[in-house]
């Protein structure tokens, strides 16, 4: 009982956090395009987000690879008043201005940085002696993220774009409560479990030490593991098409003829597609190790972004979102696991946080060329180029990812 508690909590925690992005990321061209920005506009303020975001992981990920599930869960809600609190912006800026662009690139940035603490959240809440399924979290996330852009969709169409900033705002309140309802669950496990923690805790807080003893600054730490940061790289590719569907699905959707509403459902039965590995995942990794994963999903992310250079009507992109089952859906958790497996608990936060990194690396890229290349030529050679790019990142995938454990089994200086 104590577990599944744990684990519902965890779930729908995740499930307003990507709730958040599906509201502020997946429909801020629709919000910034009906406030005057043209897509240009639209690609500089998500690439500024992200950028600001990939300045600040490092820092963020460093001072979070000693802290414990409570230091983890405070900082995460001290970050989402951030986004509330910034989220104001939305409703006093005027449209076209500087100043909305720059809430909506900050909002953005906290949210960005949020992620890696929420992934490591699953193994911080072990702490408590109650085992915490990732898979079943990042489901939960998947159908929070489903369930608000197939509604905001609907919302936009019918009561215009400032239903965005109001849900965005619900979303943020929404994820503070469930992250103070975790804290207060994983307080009770934790006292009921004193006992037999105290008898675990001694050899694993004595490891915990020493890996402290050795925990290393980023630079440092990409140098000791060269491949897996030259395999994130490939990630990143990967990442680029998902980063083009995401914030450019409106415009993607427009070119066959579709409207808002079916680019809230379509993003929508994105999410809904990735719930059943990620559900499954422990039970899919009976049977695939990590790395195996990784390489599916590579050539699962090629085909949608493929299928979506190809599509002629929205029919079709539709169809291209059954790839969600082996790409998107698959990455994220054989990625958090794959992380949690090779590092040591000295280096998980940055490990994650070095994926989460090259997500938003991708993201920047693709933010600004996005914009750019929609205004030069249009949605069709949008995702021909996000369709090379992928098939790169894959090719990369699958030419570093066997030599990364490896090379952390050499001796290091």
């Amino acid at each position: 009982m104590r577990s599944f508690i744990l684990n519902a909590e965890y779930a729908t925690t995740f499930g307003a956090y990507w709730m958040v992005y599906g509201i502020i990321g997946s429909f801020a061209s629709v919000f910034m395009l009906a406030k005057g920005y043209d897509n240009m506009h639209i690609g500089m303020t998500l690439a500024a987000a992200n950028l600001l975001a990939f300045v600040m992981q490092p820092f963020i990920a460093d001072r979070m690879d000693r802290a414990r599930g409570i230091k983890l869960i405070d900082s995460s809600v001290y970050m989402t008043l951030a986004m509330m609190l910034i989220g104001a912006g939305y409703f006093i800026f005027a449209g076209g201005s500087f100043m909305l662009a720059a809430a909506i690139a900050a909002i953005l940035a906290v949210h960005a940085l949020l992620q890696p603490l929420l992934n490591s959240l699953a193994f911080r809440l072990s702490e408590s002696g109650t085992n915490v399924n990732f898979g079943i979290g990042r489901a939960g996330g998947s159908l929070g993220f489903s369930v608000i852009v197939g509604v905001l969709g609907t919302l936009v169409e019918k009561k215009g774009e400032m239903s965005v900033p109001v849900c965005a705002e619900a979303a943020c309140a929404l994820l503070i409560a469930l992250l103070f309802l975790t804290k207060h669950s994983f307080r009770k496990m934790k006292r009921a479990n004193d006992i037999e923690i105290a008898e675990h805790a001694g050899g694993k807080q004595a490891a915990a030490d020493s890996d402290d003893d050795e925990r290393i600054d980023l630079k440092a730490f990409i140098r000791r593991n060269k491949y897996f940061f030259i395999m994130n790289l490939g990630i990143s590719g990967l990442l680029f098409s998902n980063a083009i569907l995401s914030n450019y699905m409106p415009q993607i959707a427009a070119g066959v003829g579709g409207t808002t509403e079916q680019t809230g459902r379509i993003l929508s039965l994105m999410a809904l597609l990735e719930m059943p590995t990620m559900i499954f995942i422990s039970t899919i990794k009976r049977h695939f190790r990590s790395r195996t994963l990784v390489k599916i999903a590579s050539v699962g992310f090629t085909g949608k972004i493929v299928v979506c250079w190809l599509a002629g009507s929205v029919g079709v992109l539709f169809t291209a979102q059954a790839f969600q089952l082996v790409a998107f859906a698959l990455l994220m958790p054989a990625m958090v696991y794959y992380v949690n497996e090779i590092m040591s608990p000295g280096e998980a936060v940055k490990g994650q946080s070095l994926f989460t990194m090259m997500f938003t690396f991708a993201t920047i890229v693709a933010s600004f060329a996005g914009g750019w290349i929609l205004d030069a030529s249009g949605a069709k050679v949008l995702t021909f180029v996000a369709a090379l790019i992928t098939a790169a990142g894959a090719a990369v995938v699958f030419l570093s990812i066997d030599k990364v454990e490896d090379h952390r089994r050499l001796p290091h200086d």
